[in-house]
């Protein structure tokens, strides 16, 4: 009955003062009441009668009442228990998990006790610091550490010569030292790094190179950019060469630090001692040496030719640096250094007039604002509507200047108006013909892009503006015909994304196809490795097509041409003779030379103030990092070196022109194998670049950063206000919640892990962070290890077997053998995904998962003799498994293999020195690898008969084995199966082969070994059963299906490895459908 809420006093009653006086109740309405409640046992006692008379008479309960009060008592404990449990349960999921979270970002940031270069301090690991995996805590102090004790350095045998076991050999590809370091610079130290670390702990003489690149045009443009948005419009040529030069040395400084700062951080184990830089001493040496060899031999020469101008840097580039933009038609793009768009893929036609004549030719252009540089108009000389005008001139409207017309078999009767004009100066098809016409070359363009003396009244207008000027004049003359739309491709510098103009520039060229032709050879041979196969199909494309390079670049930041020009008083002006120019590797080698030239004549010599392009001095960069062209003692002994990891998109900028350099210069390949990773792109697909705000940083995976911070980054750069935007909504979206802190060796992981051979990389952070769970995982296991570990443990000298192993141990010991296999197979073919998952499934499903878990009860239950077993392999298994995964985890795995106890006679200082797991056939065991995956199988299918059931007391399960050997072994190891089943099994009956099923039966086929049942208690369900077994025995027919299917698509050229294990897995298939199938069968005879 419903009380006063207030109080909870009886009926009638006077409250207190919270609720106030309910309304009084008449004495027959109170006498009701009181009535019905002594009536009703579960009613509100009368006043006064709480607990009836102490000293009266109590009243037996009945048999019935007694049990039911029993029966509600157990009830409301199990309610009660049951509450408790799902408190629990609640307590220790994902809010607790967030209130953990909490307390440790509550952790004031972790402060390094170790003085910098010493050994790390190792914390016990109950310190707070320590409890959990924080990637911080675990990377602080080892590098420092490493990298004092020179254990990054190639060690080489007491005679100088390299270790036994051979040389391996990485140089950088060195990043521009223009900036941060991106996503792709990570995934590129990680893989690099693995493969130095592997072939270090595998024995044998190891260098990885670091270093940095000049950039010239990136840095120049940079530092320019900088000193005009610092200093008030302050340019490079208000500081003067050598002051402009000084100020990006210094800027340079800067830089290069962030840079090695972040390799570091990230882990690879270069030898900083021998780090390079394009503009060293010794690298530049190598330059000078190099350019002056080349153009001794004639392989390079002076020539006045149509180079790749652009004027936002003025500077030529090279075909390389130049990309081309496809057009359909008429389109306005933006062009650096114009308010409005320009239109492109248009095609305009105008008119010039016949000297001396009433008559017009009318020709088209796609560029109007070249019509100024024209010096002849071509047509074909069969051409009938032109033939009488061969021979004459037209006269060029704005400029004083007549036009030859001439005849020429190339021109396309049929193409436009049969008519062409013909600019050779800035135009590469119309250079030909000039040369070929004799006419002349005529440059309308000042270095900036705007009109020169020789454009008549467009004199310093841009070029683009003056392409509508010039249609406009045009108009006025009558001259102008219209335009069309012109399917087209528009040349763009790479860089600045500016349009590209041919000029006609004297410049530094090098004749290409003499040095192409061993380079094509040396990988035909299959002296030079390049993986994947299409970087191979796309370098023997670049390669046979190749044109001359020009190397000059109007650049003062960069390696100044060694190349000075003879000016003699009677003698021709400065650069009007390629004859004059003297190249030598300093200006007094020079004088020289050109004593020597030119006897008895009085000079002066003036250097090409122009430098080289980068990639020049990059191209020498295998053999230079190593002392060339002094024949140090690195050169010797480390040369070739051993693999290039790059990307392919530098495939012809970089690793053709080193392939080319290095045969000519030494002699020898540079490298013997070549392997291109992929591109990473952001989780939507696209391209990572600056101007769409996705670059990612992987500092900011290592450190995690919040969403603000990363956008508050967006808004350093130089990204318009709509793209901050769209950027800012992209960053949202693929990181709602910031980044977690990751670390070096998660970060390391995911992006091997990436790396297929196949495609381009769509990077998610979230890969990252369960990597991060995953070294927590790693972290945890082996703190149950150390923990298990007596005080007073000295492993056994050597880690094989001693004959005394249970099966469990026989069985880590052989996955354990056959991961370190699969890990060595995989990193020598390079494939690195296959590696990183090798390392992972051992470490997760069998180490941590099975071994560690099936190890307690024998560490806590077993005779002495099975503990110490037991723990020797335990030390064994985890040993093995933190040298395996420390080439992709090198930083957690230091942390925990220098609190592993050595064993005896083992004086490894760290693991960075420790040897790597190799196959050992005496430990191959695929017998107990059989026998304990039946173990596995048969107590996983009763656990998940059981759950499925929901079976919690007196579970009783049936083993059939399939074969002799697997009933041999399931009914010895009928106890281990039982335990490893669970608490909710009674008994377990092992079958023979051809025994019979007991009816009343749920099946879970393990494999083509066995199969388990589950005895179901209580009346079956023949017609549930069935609906229950039905889509399992569907599903099981249509992988059989696809498996053969697989089989049959093998063919001959399939290893027969592969082969063989494709059919076990038939096996099991088929196993599986039958097994389905007889429980269909036994199900639909208890229907009868």
């Amino acid at each position: 009955m419903a009380l006063n809420a207030a109080s909870h006093n009886p009926t009638g009653t006077k409250t207190g003062p919270v609720s106030g006086q309910p309304p009084p109740l008449s004495d027959d309405v109170k006498s009701a009441i009181l009535a019905a409640a002594d009536s009703d046992p579960t009613g509100e006692n009368a006043a006064g009668q709480d607990g009836g008379d102490k000293n009266g008479e109590q009243k037996e309960k009945s048999e019935r009442e007694l049990a039911k009060e029993r029966q509600k008592a157990e009830k409301t404990a199990k309610l009660a228990a049951k509450q408790q449990k799902q408190k629990a349960m609640a307590a220790a999921s994902q809010p607790k998990q967030k209130e953990k979270k909490k307390e440790q970002e509550k952790l004031a940031p972790y402060k390094e006790e170790t003085p910098k270069g010493e050994k790390k301090i190792l914390k016990p690991l109950d310190d707070e610091y320590h409890k959990a995996y924080i990637p911080s805590v675990v990377e602080s102090a080892w590098y420092d550490w490493w990298e004092k004790e020179g254990f990054h350095q190639p060690d080489f045998a007491e005679d100088g010569n390299v270790k036994k076991p051979g040389y391996f050999v990485i140089s950088i590809p060195p990043p521009n030292v223009t900036g941060a370091l991106h996503i792709g610079h990570a995934l590129a130290t990680s893989l690099q790094d693995a493969m130095i670390r592997w072939n270090r702990m595998k024995g044998l003489t190891v260098l990885y190179v670091p270093g940095c690149d000049h950039a010239g045009i990136s840095t120049q443009s940079v530092v320019e950019n900088m000193l005009y948005n610092r200093r008030n419009g302050l340019t490079r040529h208000d500081l003067g060469r050598e002051k402009f030069v000084e100020t990006v040395w210094e800027w340079k400084e800067d830089y290069h630090i962030k840079i090695n700062k972040v390799l570091r951080r990230m882990g690879g184990s270069m030898d900083w001692t021998r780090e390079g830089f394009t503009m060293s001493p010794t690298l530049s040496a190598a330059v000078r040496q190099t350019f002056v060899q080349l153009h001794d031999e004639g392989l390079i020469y002076r020539a006045n030719r149509l180079v790749n101008w652009c004027t936002k840097l003025t500077t030529a580039l090279s075909n390389l640096e130049v990309d081309q933009k496809e057009l359909e038609g008429s389109t306005k793009i933006d062009v650096p250094g114009y308010d409005k768009k320009i239109e492109f893929g248009s095609i305009w036609n105008f008119k010039y007039p016949i000297d001396g004549t009433d008559e017009t030719i009318e020709v088209a252009t796609t560029r109007p604002e070249t019509m100024l540089g024209d010096s002849g108009v071509a047509v074909h000389p069969d051409d009938e509507r032109y033939k009488h005008l061969i021979g004459k001139k037209v006269k060029h409207p704005f400029v004083d200047r007549l036009l030859p017309i001439f005849g020429d078999d190339t021109v396309e009767k049929d193409f436009g108006t049969g008519a062409v004009k013909i600019t050779p100066a800035h135009d590469f098809n119309d250079f030909k013909r000039g040369k070929e016409h004799n006419l002349e070359f005529i440059n309308i363009l000042n270095d900036d892009g705007t009109m020169n003396e020789h454009a008549g009244q467009f004199k310093g207008h841009k070029r683009f503006d003056v392409r509508y000027t010039v249609i406009a004049e045009l108009e006025k003359l009558g001259l102008y015909v219209g335009k069309a739309n012109n399917k087209m491709s528009i040349p763009l510098c790479s860089k600045s994304k500016d349009v590209i103009e041919p000029v006609l520039k004297p410049q530094w060229w090098m004749h290409m196809k003499p040095l192409a032709e061993p380079a094509i050879e040396a990988v035909e041979s299959g002296a030079i490795k390049l993986k994947p196969e299409t970087a191979e199909r796309q370098y023997f494309r670049w390669m046979k097509g190749i044109d001359d390079w020009c190397l000059s670049r109007q650049l003062w930041w960069g390696h100044q041409v060694p190349a000075y020009y003879v000016k003699m008083k009677d003698g021709p002006a400065y650069d009007a003779e390629a004859d004059y120019w003297i190249c030598a590797q300093s200006e007094e080698e020079a004088r020289e030379r050109a004593q020597k030239k030119f006897p008895g004549k009085e000079f002066e010599l003036e250097r090409d103030p122009d430098c080289l392009d980068t990639w020049f001095s990059s191209a020498l960069w295998p053999f230079s990092t190593l002392g060339w062209p002094e024949q140090t003692h690195d050169l010797e002994k480390l040369y070739p070196t051993s693999v290039l990891e790059t990307g392919w998109d530098i495939l012809f900028f970089w690793v053709a022109r080193m392939i080319m350099f290095g045969l000519k210069m030494t002699d020898k390949v540079p490298f013997t194998e070549v392997y291109c990773h992929s591109l990473i792109r952001d989780s939507e697909g696209r391209k990572m670049s600056k101007s769409l705000g996705n670059v990612i940083d992987p500092v900011d995976i290592m450190d995690g950063i919040t969403l603000g911070e990363l956008t508050d980054k967006l808004k350093v750069g130089n990204l318009a206000p709509k793209e901050i935007e769209r950027a800012a909504k992209w960053q949202k979206s693929a990181f709602p919640d910031g980044i977690d802190e990751c670390g070096a060796d998660a970060l390391r992981f995911s992006l091997i892990n990436y790396t297929t051979g196949g495609g381009d990389i769509n990077f998610d952070v979230k890969v990252m962070r369960s990597y991060r769970n995953f070294c927590n995982k790693i972290y945890q296991a082996t703190k149950f290890v150390l923990g298990n570990l007596p005080a007073d443990y000295t492993p056994p000298a050597k880690g094989g077997k001693t004959g005394k192993e249970s099966l469990p141990e026989r069985w880590i010991l052989h996955k354990l053998n056959y991961a370190a296999k699969r890990v060595n197979d995989t990193l020598a073919a390079r494939e690195f995904a296959q590696s990183t998952q090798a390392t992972y499934n051992y470490w997760l499903y069998e180490l941590c998962d099975v071994y560690i878990e099936n190890s307690k009860s024998i560490i806590r239950d077993g005779t002495e003799e099975e503990k110490k077993s037991a723990i020797d392999t335990l030390y064994t298994a985890l040993d093995g498994a933190l040298t395996m995964i420390h080439p992709f985890m090198p930083f957690l795995t230091e942390e925990l293999w220098q609190r592993l106890p050595r064993r005896q006679g083992d004086k490894t200082r760290s693991i960075v020195l420790a040897a790597y797991p190799e196959y050992d056939a005496s430990m191959d065991d695929p017998k107990s690898e059989r026998d304990y995956e039946l173990l596995l199988g048969c107590s996983k299918g009763i656990r998940s008969l059981l759950q499925e059931y929901s079976v919690k007391e007196e579970g009783k399960a049936f083993v059939q084995p399939l074969n002799d050997e697997a009933y041999r072994t399931a009914s010895a190891e009928s106890a281990a199966i039982k335990s490893l089943s669970g608490k909710y099994l009674a008994s377990v009956n092992i079958l023979k082969p051809d025994e019979s099923i007991p009816a009343g039966c749920a099946v879970y086929p393990v494999s083509s070994a066995a199969a388990v049942y589950l005895e179901l208690k209580g009346k079956v369900d023949p017609e549930i059963e069935i609906k229950k077994v039905m889509p399992k025995m569907a599903k099981a027919a249509d992988a059989v299906r696809k498996q053969e299917e697989l089989i049959h698509s093998l063919g001959e050229r399939a290893a027969e490895e592969v082969k063989q294990k494709e059919q076990e897995h038939l096996k099991s298939l088929l196993s599986e459908q039958r097994a389905y199938e007889e429980s269909m069968a036994r199900f639909e005879a208890m229907k009868l």
